[in-house]
């Protein structure tokens, strides 16, 4: 093993943005691997980097919770970490290799440059059609081919706000890259918030970081997904909370759901749903939610409004394109995803081929990235908490993410041998399927090297803590 203990800028500025101590990056190593998630723009760095400080997050959380000075060493296997960049590639279920795209999430070429669409789930390709007057006739070839040829003849920005307006996801891409100041970790302090009396559940001696954390998940896709099943690797009793209307696909479920239990609840105030979901965030530790800005005010679920409730909670929030007016467009408003945003940020011209076709990333390393920074910020948070009592507010977005790795961060390339993904991968079986999924890359001395369990099935889990 080529261990390099490596002072890596881009795992410094990631550690520094969490407010982490800069004495413990000492403690942090790296094991090279040649030629990982090759691109333009330097995306090995910022994996590695949001892996490590997801690491380090953890080693220390669980020295605190020992009343141990001395903080577990950390190895960042770049192997380990690339895998896991791309594990929806990896999975098979009952060996099947399940699709990352559907056949209308995809650039298409427009009268002045060029838009992309995403369309993966029913409901937002049935609300692209509509948007832009097409009927679904089923064959997705024939249709792909009308849509080409529609969208030949209208301006990117046309189709951008037609299909927003009609609540489907399209953006134009930019032809360069977007300035941008959204910080990639914020924290939110309210005085008044931080004044009342935590009553936070104290935290004792465990053998894992987040051994006995209660997390509530409000995540969907990658990014919250990828935070939440970190937590869970690390012990936390990780409940996924669903709305009975809105199902997720099994693949992706699959993916993100290992050491997690999924539930479904209507979160609608006065029904049977939102008294269960109220009495468990009564008990909880850690909310995280991957919904729009203001999607959950009107629910009294404002981070605000559940903190003032429960001072001690630590809410973790995480969004497409940040809070504020210093957002890409600004568009704090608007749905988002990974692809979307690599389009609307410059990345997918930087990243474009040879005649001007806009390409991507070699993972989908905003959600992956991000959700492991997410994990970070919701550890050092509780690290916080067994010193302070005090509860937390972090935000996180992928434009944030996005802004970092285009602007932040230094090509810095490690040696190491070639690359042998199939040694971070593993299979295992259970009663109802086979699942080979990639290996968690989240390591330090004495980490657990797989989750508990597979992904429970979606919604099936009675809403309790354990």
């Amino acid at each position: 093993m080529n261990v390099t203990p490596h002072p890596d800028a881009a795992t410094a500025t990631a550690w520094q943005a969490l407010g982490g101590p800069p004495e413990l990056l000492e403690r942090v190593s790296y094991e090279g691997a040649a030629d990982v998630l090759p691109s333009r723009l330097p995306v090995r760095e910022l994996a590695r980097a949001t892996v490590g400080a997801a690491s380090l997050a953890a080693a220390e959380l669980l020295a605190a919770r020992r009343g141990d000075a001395r903080v577990p060493a950390v190895v960042v296997k770049e192997g380990a970490v690339a895998t896991a960049f791309v594990s929806e590639r990896h999975l098979r279920v009952d060996g099947r290799h399940p699709t990352a795209f559907a056949p209308l999430s995809r650039f298409w070429p427009t009268a002045d440059g060029w838009v992309r669409t995403h369309a993966n789930y029913p409901h937002h390709r049935a609300r692209l059609l509509r948007a832009l007057g097409a009927e679904d006739i089923g064959d997705d070839g024939r249709l792909v081919a009308r849509l080409a040829s529609e969208l030949a003849g209208m301006r990117a920005e046309e189709v951008q706000e037609a299909v927003y307006a009609g609540g489907g996801l399209a953006v134009r891409v930019a032809p360069a890259p977007v300035a941008s100041t959204l910080p990639l970790v914020e924290t939110v302090t309210d005085g008044a918030v931080a004044g009342a009396v935590s009553g936070a559940r104290p935290l004792g001696p465990a053998a894992l970081p987040a051994q006995g954390v209660r997390v509530l998940d409000l995540t969907r896709v990658i990014a919250g997904p990828v935070a939440t099943r970190t937590l869970a690797l690390l012990g936390a009793d990780v409940l996924r909370v669903d709305s009975p209307r809105l199902p997720e696909t099994p693949d992706a479920h699959a993916d993100t759901g290992m050491g997690k239990r999924s539930t479904l609840l209507d979160l609608a105030a006065g029904g049977p749903g939102r008294e269960t979901f109220d009495a468990l965030l009564a008990s909880a530790d850690v909310l995280v939610t991957g919904y729009r800005p203001g999607a959950l005010d009107g629910l009294g679920l404002s981070a605000r409004a559940v903190r003032e409730r429960h001072p001690g909670l630590v809410v973790a929030q995480l969004s497409a394109w940040g809070w504020s007016e210093e957002t890409v467009r600004p568009w704090a408003g608007r749905r988002g995803f990974d692809s979307l945003v690599q389009a609307a940020c410059g990345i997918a011209a930087t990243e474009a081929a040879d005649d001007g076709t806009p390409g991507a990333l070699p993972a989908q390393a905003l959600d992956h990235g991000t959700g492991y920074l997410l994990a970070a910020a919701v550890l050092r948070s509780l690290t916080a908490r067994h010193a302070t009592g005090a509860g937390a507010h972090v935000r996180l977005s992928l434009a944030g993410t996005a802004r970092w790795l285009q602007h932040g961060i230094e090509p810095d390339p490690l040696p190491g041998p070639p690359y042998a993904p199939d040694q971070y991968v593993t299979e295992r079986p259970s009663p109802e399927l086979a699942v080979r999924h990639a290996l968690p890359p989240v390591h330090y001395e004495g980490a657990p090297a797989d989750w508990r369990h597979l992904a429970t099935p979606w919604g099936s889990d009675t809403p309790n803590w354990l």
